[in-house]
Protein backbone atom coordinates (compact mmCIF):
# COMPACT_ATOMS: atom_id res chain seq x y z
CA UNK A 1 0.00 0.00 0.00
CA UNK A 2 1.26 3.31 -1.19
CA UNK A 3 1.22 6.51 1.16
CA UNK A 4 -0.82 8.99 0.79
CA UNK A 5 0.93 12.38 -0.07
CA UNK A 6 0.39 14.70 2.39
CA UNK A 7 -1.96 17.90 1.86
CA UNK A 8 0.23 20.81 3.55
CA UNK A 9 3.91 21.89 2.84
CA UNK A 10 6.92 22.99 4.49
CA UNK A 11 8.40 26.13 3.60
CA UNK A 12 11.13 26.55 5.03
CA UNK A 13 10.93 25.44 8.98
CA UNK A 14 6.98 25.82 9.02
CA UNK A 15 4.46 23.35 7.94
CA UNK A 16 1.27 24.82 6.24
CA UNK A 17 -1.86 23.01 6.47
CA UNK A 18 -5.22 24.86 4.97
CA UNK A 19 -9.18 23.56 5.69
CA UNK A 20 -12.56 25.02 5.60
CA UNK A 21 -14.43 25.24 7.95
CA UNK A 22 -17.72 23.55 7.52
CA UNK A 23 -21.20 23.16 9.16
CA UNK A 24 -20.30 20.34 11.53
CA UNK A 25 -17.33 22.24 12.90
CA UNK A 26 -20.03 24.57 14.36
CA UNK A 27 -22.11 25.17 17.38
CA UNK A 28 -25.53 26.85 16.98
CA UNK A 29 -24.04 30.45 16.27
CA UNK A 30 -22.30 29.15 13.59
CA UNK A 31 -18.78 29.53 15.48
CA UNK A 32 -16.37 27.17 15.59
CA UNK A 33 -16.61 24.74 18.27
CA UNK A 34 -13.90 24.81 20.91
CA UNK A 35 -13.51 21.22 21.03
CA UNK A 36 -12.65 21.48 16.81
CA UNK A 37 -10.01 22.98 17.15
CA UNK A 38 -8.06 19.84 18.61
CA UNK A 39 -8.76 18.24 15.71
CA UNK A 40 -7.39 20.63 13.35
CA UNK A 41 -4.31 20.86 15.41
CA UNK A 42 -4.20 17.01 14.80
CA UNK A 43 -5.11 16.68 11.56
CA UNK A 44 -2.50 19.52 10.61
CA UNK A 45 -0.02 17.49 12.52
CA UNK A 46 -0.19 14.47 10.94
CA UNK A 47 0.31 15.92 7.89
CA UNK A 48 3.15 17.40 9.04
CA UNK A 49 4.67 14.12 9.84
CA UNK A 50 3.33 12.69 6.08
CA UNK A 51 5.38 15.96 4.86
CA UNK A 52 8.41 15.26 6.68
CA UNK A 53 8.56 11.77 5.38
CA UNK A 54 7.42 9.83 8.24
CA UNK A 55 4.63 6.77 8.12
CA UNK A 56 3.54 6.95 11.33
CA UNK A 57 0.91 3.62 10.34
CA UNK A 58 3.60 1.51 8.91
CA UNK A 59 5.93 2.14 12.60
CA UNK A 60 3.02 1.33 14.47
CA UNK A 61 1.74 -1.55 12.58
CA UNK A 62 5.51 -2.96 12.67
CA UNK A 63 5.33 -2.53 16.44
CA UNK A 64 7.69 0.03 16.97
CA UNK A 65 5.05 2.74 18.72
CA UNK A 66 2.96 5.75 17.86
CA UNK A 67 2.83 9.30 19.53
CA UNK A 68 0.62 9.66 22.28
CA UNK A 69 -0.24 13.63 23.06
CA UNK A 70 0.90 14.04 26.94
CA UNK A 71 0.29 17.95 27.07
CA UNK A 72 -1.53 20.74 25.35
CA UNK A 73 -1.75 24.14 26.54
CA UNK A 74 -4.49 25.95 24.00
CA UNK A 75 -5.39 29.95 23.68
CA UNK A 76 -8.04 30.72 21.93
CA UNK A 77 -7.95 34.24 19.99
CA UNK A 78 -11.05 34.86 17.63
CA UNK A 79 -13.55 32.92 16.51
CA UNK A 80 -13.64 31.00 13.12
CA UNK A 81 -17.21 30.94 11.42
CA UNK A 82 -18.94 28.59 9.09
CA UNK A 83 -17.10 28.39 5.48
CA UNK A 84 -14.01 30.42 7.17
CA UNK A 85 -10.85 29.27 4.98
CA UNK A 86 -8.30 28.47 7.85
CA UNK A 87 -4.47 27.46 7.55
CA UNK A 88 -3.01 25.75 10.54
CA UNK A 89 0.84 26.60 10.43
CA UNK A 90 3.09 24.44 12.94
CA UNK A 91 6.92 23.87 13.60
CA UNK A 92 8.74 21.73 15.71
CA UNK A 93 10.58 23.77 18.58
CA UNK A 94 12.14 21.12 20.65
CA UNK A 95 13.26 17.28 20.09
CA UNK A 96 14.27 15.12 22.41
CA UNK A 97 14.81 11.29 22.20
CA UNK A 98 11.28 10.24 22.97
CA UNK A 99 9.27 13.26 22.63
CA UNK A 100 8.89 16.39 20.16
CA UNK A 101 7.23 19.84 20.72
CA UNK A 102 5.18 21.40 18.23
CA UNK A 103 4.19 24.71 18.56
CA UNK A 104 0.86 25.25 16.25
CA UNK A 105 -1.04 28.61 15.04
CA UNK A 106 -4.53 28.84 13.46
CA UNK A 107 -4.81 30.77 10.96
CA UNK A 108 -7.72 33.44 9.24
CA UNK A 109 -5.50 35.07 6.30
CA UNK A 110 -2.98 37.18 8.82
CA UNK A 111 -5.40 37.07 11.76
CA UNK A 112 -4.10 34.70 14.72
CA UNK A 113 -7.71 32.75 15.58
CA UNK A 114 -5.70 30.06 18.21
CA UNK A 115 -2.55 28.63 19.33
CA UNK A 116 -1.31 25.76 20.99
CA UNK A 117 1.90 23.89 22.55
CA UNK A 118 1.80 20.43 22.07
CA UNK A 119 4.47 17.97 24.00
CA UNK A 120 3.90 14.22 21.33
CA UNK A 121 5.57 11.12 23.38
CA UNK A 122 6.33 8.32 21.33
CA UNK A 123 5.34 5.42 23.11
CA UNK A 124 5.66 1.49 23.09
CA UNK A 125 2.26 -0.32 21.83
CA UNK A 126 2.29 -1.11 25.66
CA UNK A 127 2.15 2.68 25.95
CA UNK A 128 5.33 2.90 27.94
CA UNK A 129 7.55 5.81 26.61
CA UNK A 130 10.42 5.02 24.23
CA UNK A 131 12.65 6.35 22.17
CA UNK A 132 11.87 7.52 18.32
CA UNK A 133 12.82 5.61 15.73
CA UNK A 134 16.65 7.22 15.03
CA UNK A 135 15.13 8.05 11.08
CA UNK A 136 12.18 10.19 12.35
CA UNK A 137 14.76 11.83 14.53
CA UNK A 138 17.13 12.42 11.04
CA UNK A 139 14.06 13.72 9.36
CA UNK A 140 12.99 16.02 12.35
CA UNK A 141 16.67 17.38 13.43
CA UNK A 142 17.03 19.92 10.27
CA UNK A 143 13.11 21.20 11.23
CA UNK A 144 13.18 21.99 14.99
CA UNK A 145 13.48 25.41 15.17
CA UNK A 146 16.61 27.06 17.00
CA UNK A 147 15.78 30.21 19.25
CA UNK A 148 12.17 29.55 19.88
Amino acid sequence: MHALPALGRFEGLEHYFGLRVYFEDTDLTGVVYHANYLRYLERARSDMLLAAGIDQRATFEGGGGAYAVRDIAMRYRAPARLSDELVVVSHLSALRPAAVIIQQRVMRGTLLLAEADVEAVFVSPTGRPRRQPAHWMAAFEPLVSKGN
